[in-house]
């Protein structure tokens, strides 16, 4: 087991980008990035964990118990426990539920997909991922829904390079997933992540019809499609937490966090036993 240890005399010299009606958005010194690699691979770990623990009759209790374990093991805590009173170190989301899932004492069944999301504060700095999984063996729509989400995630990343726009980001997934068929989440965006797990920039995962704010090398990015296999509506259950099609049916996630580069973004979350985000195809 590996236990990451906080290096406390890193030279920290972030600078910062003002941008209009988003605050401040940061430019990460490459001290930093490592830092948020070492967050967002904790995060890779545990996702590749719970993805190998996936199977008919676990219960997203059981899958919510192995995260945190792993997270505070390895010196890092989950950043999602106690935010905004959410009670849980992960999100799993099943089937139709498209995020926010609270792990409880449903037992996965064969066929159904699963949506895992995650994240960890290391130091001050955050992680934060997602990947959509099959429990057992799925039917081929639910494959192709899982695949084409990823998909998008891996054309978005190849978009988050200097020069381009946020909405180059938001219209590669949007094109990807209409072009399969399916429909893009509205009501959720992803987000840039640093020092606090939500910080600007939003980044929706459709056209806008506006180019948005210019990337910055050194910018830090959550870029997270949630994708539907029917209409993009989604509404809250009584919880107020988990958000479910408002049709049925499923729904897949996937996020990574990146950093923005010359050439394309860099993934900061991965993991060698679980890839996700980077197909070519």
């Amino acid at each position: 087991m590996l236990i990451y240890k906080c290096v406390s005399c890193y030279n920290i010299t972030p600078y910062f980008v003002k941008v209009a009606k988003c605050g401040m958005v940061v430019i990460r010194s490459e001290w930093e990035i490592e830092l948020l690699r070492t967050a967002n691979q904790i995060v890779a770990e545990v996702l590749a964990t719970l993805a190998e623990n996936i199977r008919p009759g676990i219960t997203t209790k059981e899958l919510d118990r192995i995260a945190e374990e792993m997270i505070r093991e390895r010196g890092a805590v989950p950043s999602f426990k106690g935010y905004r009173g959410y009670p849980s170190a992960t999100c799993i989301s099943i089937e139709n539920e498209v995020v926010h899932g609270i792990p409880g004492k449903r037992t996965l069944k064969e066929g159904e997909i699963v949506s895992i999301d995650v994240g960890t504060c290391y130091c001050g700095y955050y992680g934060d991922a997602a990947v959509t999984v099959p429990c057992g063996n799925v039917d081929s729509q639910r494959k192709k829904l899982i695949d084409t989400t990823d998909l998008a995630l891996s054309r978005a990343i190849a978009e988050a390079k200097e020069g381009n726009t946020i909405n180059d980001i938001g219209k590669v997934i949007e094109n990807t997933c209409k072009k399969e068929g399916f429909s893009v989440v509205r009501d959720f965006v992803g987000h840039g992540i640093g020092t606090e797990m939500h910080e600007p920039l939003q980044i929706p995962n459709f056209d806008t019809g506006r180019p948005g704010v210019r990337l910055r090398a050194g910018m830090v990015l959550a870029i997270e499609p949630m994708v539907n296999m029917g209409t993009s509506g989604i509404r809250i259950l009584d919880d107020g937490w988990t958000a479910v099609t408002q049709d049925g049916l499923p729904s897949a996630h996937f996020e990574h966090s990146i950093v923005v580069r010359k050439d394309r973004g860099e993934i900061l979350s991965t993991s060698e036993r679980l890839v996700w985000g980077q197909r070519t195809n």
